[in-house]
């Protein structure tokens, strides 16, 4: 029980820092601005809904598409912990500009009727980012039977909590950017390109002491 513990709360801030879904939320909000309120609760599940779907399944296949190319774990959580370190770094620096580029991703979508999946879904709300993210921990599971099993059951409860994180969010889209501000919305996201910051570089930490092992076999 304490792995499965352990495990998420390992993989839930991981995945929030990734996710941020309050900027998401922000474009939610733009892009459903002219929906009816009921309509943006029913759109804000179904982007929820998707977001678990795509979060589960690079969690629990990703290892084995990694094994299907000949990719060693060693090289996952380096590269890997290197791309959430600077994504990290970038958001820490420039927060504004990937969202951006997020804004950019759903300014086709507007008045569109089935956008739950592309563009909210993926790849504004669960990205390649996030995906490399739950391939990563999925990857670093404990290797005997009993552990697995509590591991990946604590991953699979942050996933879900962070599913119900972005449906929360996303539905009280409007309430939230009339109470937080651009100060607090920039504040907020500063500090979960911060917690991103550290949890790339402690990936690739892992990385680097199986390299030196030599545990680098695919």
């Amino acid at each position: 029980m304490q792995n499965a513990i352990n495990a998420f709360l390992l993989g839930f801030p991981a995945l929030f820092s990734i996710v941020n879904p309050i900027s998401g939320a922000l474009i939610f909000q733009q892009v459903t601005a002219d929906w009816q309120h009921r309509d943006r609760i029913r759109l804000a599940r179904a982007v929820a809904l998707d977001s678990l779907a795509v979060m589960v399944l690079a969690l629990w296949a990703g290892s084995y598409v990694l094994s299907f190319f000949g990719i060693s774990l060693a090289a996952l959580r380096v590269a890997g912990g290197l791309v959430v370190a600077l994504t990290g770094w970038n958001l820490l620096n420039a927060p504004e500009e990937r969202e951006n580029q997020k804004q950019a991703q759903a300014s086709d979508a507007r008045g569109s009727e089935d956008i739950a999946l592309f563009p909210l879904a993926v790849p504004i709300t669960t990205g390649p980012g996030t995906m490399s993210v739950a391939i990563a921990l999925g990857a670093s599971h404990p290797t005997s039977f009993p552990q697995v099993g509590w591991y990946f059951a604590g991953m699979t409860a942050a996933s879900v909590a962070m599913g119900v994180v972005i449906w929360v969010f996303y539905r009280e889209a409007d309430r939230m950017t009339a109470m937080m501000g651009p100060n607090g919305r920039r504040t907020l996201t500063r500090l979960a390109a911060f917690l991103l910051l550290c949890i790339g570089i402690q990936i690739l930490i892992r990385g680097v002491q199986d390299v030196m092992r030599g545990d680098i076999a695919p």
